[in-house]
């Protein structure tokens, strides 16, 4: 078995005119997007990705938050190689913004070969970042969303290299989203898009003449028991990727595992993956879309009471932050109340439904093998 890690050790020291761009290369530059590049890289500056790793040890590297503790190792691996230190990093951007709900960060790295990659950063694990990958369960679009699409043109207009476009989680959303919605003569000189375990969309933003005509050039990698990427719609080339962790920490692209250049694909996604997606797809369709958000809305709602600003600061601080979020509910008006227990409760019915008729088919199924 072997991880991106293990791809740096045995591929680090060849250039990219040496073995050209691959579908791993695209992970691994889809998780670059994650560095805390902030006071690091000028909003003009255009530097090797030694150079910021150079900024970044001047630092104190001890004293600088990584979103993923793997991140640490990460970092430095792709410095110190010949294959990657030497890319070109610019335009970096970090935005949060609480009022419009928006969590939107981004970078571009030129490769050798005069093509550009685009990589979106996922959610970052503060609060206003989950509540706008929860807005997409009813909204057509997030600040995020737009903010990626303008990022794309205007990062086009700067460069003529063709382009590739990709990140991790909610970062894979934003890649084909951008890459939809931009300017018709970027997305012409769009090569390829990478969704690398990504939500997906409404159905409506899936039918749209924008959305059909990148579609062919869309590749979504998901673990075998993806969750997250499973979520809403998405609609392109599929390749399951296997993992070596379970259920929802399979959505660390740390643990999917390769072989040379190439992901290690299964023939499909585990029954766990199929029931997740088919009780989440079932709950959503079972409430309008006004309900969504004021479910979401109310959920935020008793989150933020804590005044954390990250679920990991909830989790630590459990014990506080449990008093006041039952606190904060017994305040909510009753119509929140409402909305909150009705929408809960509809998740566990669906949810007792599906299991239902996991168990009658999977009865169906050894009755038919036993008279077979």
């Amino acid at each position: 078995m072997a991880n991106i890690f293990d791809y740096i050790e045995w591929r680090g020291d060849l250039s990219f005119s040496q073995s050209p761009f691959n579908e791993i290369d695209n992970l691994i530059l889809s998780r670059v997007s994650y560095f805390p590049f902030d006071s690091i890289i000028a909003l003009d500056e255009i530097v090797t990705l030694n150079e910021t790793y150079q900024r970044l040890k001047s630092l104190k590297l001890e004293n600088v938050k990584m979103l993923q503790k793997e991140d640490v190792d990460l970092f430095p691996a792709l410095a110190n190689s010949e294959r990657f230190g030497k890319l070109f990093l610019k335009k970096y951007i970090n935005k949060r913004d609480l009022e419009q709900e928006k969590q939107f960060s981004a970078i571009t790295i030129l490769l050798p070969d005069g093509t550009i990659y685009v990589s979106y950063r996922g959610t970052d694990n503060t609060l206003i970042g989950w509540k706008e990958d929860f807005n997409m369960s009813f909204m057509e679009v997030v600040p995020a969303q737009k903010a990626a699409k303008d990022y794309l043109n205007i990062i086009a207009k700067e460069t003529t290299g063709k382009l590739r476009v990709g990140g991790h989680s909610k970062g894979g959303n934003l890649a084909i989203y951008a890459s939809a919605f931009c300017d018709k003569n970027v997305q012409d000189n769009i090569i390829e898009v990478y969704n690398n375990d990504g939500p997906g969309f409404l159905e409506n933003v899936i039918e749209t003449e924008n959305y059909q005509n990148i579609k062919s050039r869309i590749h979504t990698y998901i673990p075998q028991t993806s969750i997250v990427g499973r979520i809403l719609n998405n609609d392109g080339k599929c390749t399951v990727v296997h993992s070596t962790e379970t259920g929802v920490y399979q959505h660390s692209l740390y643990s999917w595992q390769l072989l040379g250049t190439k992901f290690i694909s299964l023939d499909s996604v585990t029954k766990e993956s199929e029931f997740i997606d088919k009780t989440l797809s079932k709950w959503l369709q079972s409430l309008e879309s006004e309900q969504r958000e004021k479910f979401w809305v109310a959920l935020f709602e008793i989150l933020s009471a804590t005044n954390f600003d990250t679920l990991s600061q909830i989790k630590e601080n459990w014990f506080d932050s449990s008093k006041k979020i039952f606190s904060t509910y017994k305040n909510l008006d009753e119509e929140s109340k409402k909305v909150l227990n009705e929408t809960i409760k509809c998740l566990f019915n669906v949810f007792k439904e599906n299991l239902k008729e996991s168990e009658k088919g999977i009865k169906i199924k050894k009755v038919r093998e036993n008279e077979g």
